[in-house]
């Protein structure tokens, strides 16, 4: 079973027959990298867009039990705004945002956006990831563990690939309580821990398909950790 989570949450997907032509908005983050402190603009895009649309702004909250995510308003969007963008300030964590735009009295609304996230390499006291082996290269034949630790007690483990999809550990691998065991689907991409409360650093690694060509690289590869080793 696929577990991708590319929309905010399985029911915001069922949308029933009537509202097919309600358009979904698509949201853009910048950076998408941050350092603790940085500044993260929002941008949201209506297909077609004319006056009176008002935007809001959402946290993606993970629902662990049903691989997706819930919208929850940011501080102070009960209202929405006029402008298309939103500055958030001092971005610290790991973090996935969403939006929707509205218009009319009584509002009529469009579809929710995708998820996009923030990602911070930075420390997390309450949460983060451990790659084992302790790299951000490897070969689609070694085995890797992607390990949570923090204040929550239950994780999960996520990945956005270099296509964009989002999907969880149960996907590409086996989560056995915080640690998530991969095996040769494993791809490139962008890894982190969340909880319901907390999200960890991201890694953004590569995976390097084995063949002839790599073969000699990971020979060569291997050689030089021997080396490093040997110096320690």
């Amino acid at each position: 079973m696929v577990s991708s989570v590319s929309y905010l949450t399985l029911d915001c997907l069922k949308s029933p027959a009537h509202i097919k032509d309600v358009p979904q908005p698509v949201l853009t983050v910048s950076p998408s990298w941050t350092s603790p402190g940085d500044s993260v603009t929002l941008t949201c895009s209506v297909e077609h867009p004319s006056a009176g649309w008002r935007f809001f702004w959402y946290k993606a909250v993970p629902q662990l039990s049903r691989y997706s995510y819930t919208p929850e308003l940011l501080a102070g969007g009960t209202n929405g705004t006029e402008q298309d963008s939103y500055i958030l300030h001092g971005q610290t964590h790991t973090a996935g945002y969403a939006c929707r735009a509205g218009r009319g009295d009584p509002v009529s609304y469009t579809r929710y956006s995708g998820v996009k996230f923030v990602w911070s390499g930075g420390v997390n006291p309450a949460a983060s990831l451990t790659v084992s082996p302790h790299r951000l290269q490897h070969f689609s034949i070694e085995s890797l563990s992607l390990i949570c630790e923090g204040n929550s007690t239950e994780w999960r483990v996520m990945k956005v690939d270099e296509d964009g999809d989002v999907f969880s550990c149960s996907y590409w691998g086996e989560m056995t309580g915080s640690t998530c065991n991969t095996d040769t689907r494993a791809s490139s991409g962008v890894y982190w821990c969340e909880s319901v409360t907390q999200s960890s650093n991201a890694a953004n690694i590569t995976i390097h398909k084995f063949n002839r060509v790599t073969a000699t690289g990971m020979k060569l590869f291997l050689n030089l950790l021997l080396r490093e080793r040997s110096t320690l």
